[in-house]
């Protein structure tokens, strides 16, 4: 009955305000379109336009009508048209996983440019923490990962572009017991104070931690902000990563110590679905760059 043709002949009925000129812009006689609005209205059991010698007028049920028919060929158009997109490549959102282990300063201006290059394209950012990222790939959340650390925990045809490794510090208040130890500390002088953590936001797969040593407590906040005032206070002790600590060690607020037993660095990388490439997603890549961009902005 609501044919997507006769939703628009009605709109041009409307419009023109004559069966005679809305059949002389679709070809048609008058009689077809007149008998084709009088069975619309016998179907609805309303009347929508009001006769008159020369001329028809919307009745008040007739303007509703029009309105949301007016809507229905817009979301109808609309359809046609973003699914020719998707058969040519194009995903009406982008979603991209950062490990917080990255530099946030760069998040407002990969959003600003991507934004200019794409305004039918919905950017979707979410923060994770280590496995998080992987989870967050695999479950199809999202498509891209900027950070993603250590191998791959998950199954999946995955790309991946080097970021170089990332250093950590390990970290004491300036005026905490351990401060004044000048020596590699060793694991039973650790092992009392609590191990500042992150909480790792994957939910299916095994969780990691920064740091912990055998029968220690752990401090587990959500973020590097939180755990730098924890360690500001001396709440607890730990690593971070050495680009987000570096300047309260410059400033002395917080203390970097040598251990007899020592983190290693940890491989870094851009990670992303390559089953689900777009030119959205192809731009995102183009833009991070490569291997040395990506350490000096988002790592260094």
């Amino acid at each position: 009955m609501l044919s997507e043709q006769t939703l628009h002949m009605i709109d041009i009925v409307a419009r023109l305000g004559s069966f005679t000129a809305a059949a002389n812009e679709l070809h048609k006689v008058p009689s077809a379109v007149s008998y084709a609005v009088k069975q619309v209205e016998t179907d609805i059991g309303v009347v929508l336009f009001e006769r008159h010698h020369r001329s028809v007028t919307l009745t008040e049920p007739g303007k509703h009508f029009l309105q949301h028919a007016r809507e229905l060929l817009r979301q109808m158009d609309e359809l046609k048209r973003e699914t020719q997109r998707v058969a040519n490549g194009w995903q009406p959102t982008l979603s991209i996983a950062l490990d917080n282990i990255v530099r946030a300063d760069k998040i407002s201006s990969l959003i600003a440019d991507f934004y200019r290059h794409f305004n039918d394209v919905e950017l979707i950012i979410q923060i994770e923490v280590f496995n998080g990222v992987w989870e967050s790939l695999a479950s199809g959340r999202s498509m891209v990962a900027i950070g993603a650390t250590t191998a791959i925990p998950v199954g999946g045809v995955y790309q991946y572009r080097d970021m170089k490794d990332i250093e950590w510090a390990f970290l004491v208040s300036k005026n905490h017991p351990l401060a004044e130890i000048d020596r590699p500390l060793i694991d039973d002088e650790l092992r009392q104070y609590p191990a500042i953590c992150l909480e790792d936001t994957s939910r299916e797969i095994p969780k990691r931690t920064t740091w912990l040593l055998d029968n220690q407590r752990r401090l587990v906040v959500p973020d590097w902000i939180r755990a730098i005032n924890c360690f500001r206070s001396g709440l607890g002790i730990g690593y971070m990563p050495i680009h987000l600590a570096q300047p309260f060690i410059t400033s002395g607020m917080l203390i970097e110590k040598t251990l007899q037993n020592p983190k290693p660095s940890s491989p870094c990388c851009l990670a992303w679905d390559q089953d689900r490439m777009s030119p959205a997603l192809q731009w995102v890549l183009d833009y991070l760059g490569d291997t040395e961009k990506l350490h000096r902005e988002w790592l260094a």
